[in-house]
């Protein structure tokens, strides 16, 4: 470690995702509609899965359950990312950059969880349809849930812990529109390669591990649709899993392409493109996914679709 006796930076400043005026403007709407959507989308659908009694079984205790975790998930680091574009100074306290780190990774982290819990949850259902509500209980299914978030807590604290406790001496500028690892270890005027380790151990282990059981499930859900003698049994069997593939491939692809690869300069405008990929993007596009794919979620939606149109209808009538 450097000489402790330097002054320790309490503030940092984000390099953002342009420092284009004009473009600003445009990414600033289209950022926010996002968002918008992300919270309508999010909400809504927890909202349906709560209220609508045809949906209180596991799968979508689990997809209410992502529901909340991406809406969070986004929240730590999209309001901010979103003032920051029609800001002249993108700056943040240093606790605030630990607090936004520490819930964007607990979250990111659940998420991972939670993709790999979803999976084995379709595995029972496809391979062993029989036994699916003996296994797949309202109990186990609870504590499948705290599973995850607190295995989500565990990493995020360590990794909270070890970054921001090393010292901070030097420049200030975040490369970056968020506090992310690399960006922030950047900084540090200590030696950062327990914290880098720590960091590889986490991400590639929690990735790696929750994709080996996403894989491992999928060969065995693959096996059991092959052996359905029907078309159409095949094909609703497909459509119950493909939502699921889809959300879990932009996620992963985006986390890999940023951190499980060698540092280099060279990929710092990519590292921010797959960041606001499986960060902004992700959280929004996973419940347009899972209403569009899911056949039980859109009929519910068209039903209350309808419903809100007659009772409009209504109310037009007597005005």
């Amino acid at each position: 470690m450097t000489d402790m006796n330097t002054t320790q930076v309490n503030m940092f400043e984000f390099s953002g995702l342009t420092s284009n005026p004009k473009i600003s403007i445009y990414l600033f709407i289209f950022f926010l509609l996002v968002y918008i959507i992300t919270l309508v989308g999010n909400v809504g659908l927890f909202i349906i899965v709560t209220k609508t009694p045809a949906l209180h079984t596991p799968m979508y205790y689990f997809l209410g359950y992502l529901s909340v975790v991406d809406l969070l998930y986004s929240s730590s680091v999209t309001p901010k990312m979103i003032a920051d574009l029609k800001s002249l100074k993108k700056d943040i306290t240093f606790n605030g950059c630990a607090l936004q780190f520490f819930f964007f990774a607990t979250f990111a982290a659940t998420d991972v969880l939670l993709l790999s819990n979803m999976s084995y949850d379709r595995y029972v259902a496809i391979c062993h349809p029989l036994h699916y509500i003996s296994i797949m209980t309202r109990k186990k299914c609870t504590l499948l849930g705290l599973f995850t978030f607190a295995f989500g807590v565990l990493p995020s604290s360590v990794q909270t812990i070890c970054i921001f406790s090393l010292h901070y001496c030097g420049p200030n500028l975040i490369d970056h529109f968020y506090c992310d690892i690399p960006s922030v270890l950047k900084l540090s005027c200590s030696r950062t390669f327990t914290c880098e380790m720590i960091t590889l151990f986490f991400v590639g282990s929690y990735s790696v591990g929750s994709l080996i059981t996403i894989l491992v499930s999928y060969i065995y859900i693959l096996v059991a649709i092959l052996q359905i003698k029907s078309t159409k049994g095949r094909q609703k069997a497909f459509n119950t899993c493909s939502a699921h593939v889809i959300c879990a491939s932009i996620f992963y692809v985006s986390v890999f392409l940023t951190y499980l690869r060698p540092p280099s300069e060279h990929f710092e405008k990519q590292d921010k493109v797959a960041s606001v990929f499986y960060s902004v993007i992700t959280p929004m596009v996973n419940p347009l996914i899972y209403s569009l794919r899911n056949q039980e979620v859109k009929r519910v939606i068209i039903s209350l679709l309808v419903k809100a149109s007659r009772s409009l209808r209504r109310v037009m009538i007597g005005l």
